[in-house]
């Protein structure tokens, strides 16, 4: 049996260009997150880069964030920009800065330009959607860590990421995502099927609002790169 054949397997293609895979963190900046998916893109003889991002520094916004992940690409091309959760609002400013193949957003805050992340929330109703899905699905309505993030990683991945947390500061939810417009490449959007920080509903219809386009759906909840490593590779590389 070769890797291809096992779930989450996956081997070099031939006849597809190899790309880079610059992924980008969520809240805390953790380049860990995306540990079990980097290993399963360069099986598939692509790069993989996850950009460490500075989320404790209360002098980091934005545009350091921006300028972290493009000095991470540095010259390369074919670059697959993807982005988790709070980076989807780094990830428009690369683009504005560099030219990216395609972009992905995983569980993504899409934003509009000049909106800042702590105005997204409630631009969006998202505090609603979330109540709204906790009501429906029968956990709590209070924000609990382990109940809406951690839910459903292996409790041993969740122990091994404990000393890599780090809270995120205010300066990235104050400065604005500056960026003239979505470039004219590919954009994708995924969701977890079970992500009760950001509903499946509601990030179906925030990447229709704002990407004008249907955002595909994986098992799984907020944390796709701990829980779902190989789904999430395997979609990554479909693209």
């Amino acid at each position: 049996m070769n890797d291809a054949s096992r779930p989450g397997g996956h081997t070099a293609d031939p006849d597809r260009r190899r790309r880079v895979f610059a992924l980008i963190p969520g809240a805390g900046g953790t380049a860990w997150y995306w540990h079990r998916v980097v290993p399963l893109l360069k099986q598939a003889g692509h790069e993989a880069i996850a950009v460490d991002l500075p989320g404790d520094d209360q002098a980091a916004g934005l545009p350091e964030y921006a300028s972290l992940v493009c000095d991470a690409i540095g010259g390369r091309g074919d670059v697959v920009l993807v982005a988790q959760s709070l980076g989807g609002f780094t990830a428009p400013m690369v683009s504005a800065k560099i030219p990216v193949r395609s972009m992905v957003f995983v569980n993504a805050m899409i934003p509009v330009p000049g909106e800042t992340a702590g105005a997204w929330w409630d631009n969006t109703d998202w505090e609603q959607a979330r109540l709204a899905a906790a009501e429906q699905g029968g956990y709590g309505t209070d924000f609990d860590l382990a109940e809406y993030f951690l839910h459903d990683v292996p409790p041993d991945i969740a122990a091994a990421g404990e000393p890599y947390q780090r809270p995120e500061a205010g300066a990235s939810f104050g400065s604005a995502c500056d960026f003239p417009g979505w470039p004219p490449v590919p954009i994708r959007s995924v969701a977890g099927a079970d992500d009760r920080f950001f509903p499946v509903r509601f990030q179906q219809a925030l990447a229709r609002d704002r990407l004008g386009l249907t955002a595909d759906v994986l098992p799984g909840g907020h944390l796709l790169a701990l829980s779902q490593p190989g789904r999430l590779a395997s979609y990554l590389l479909a693209g």
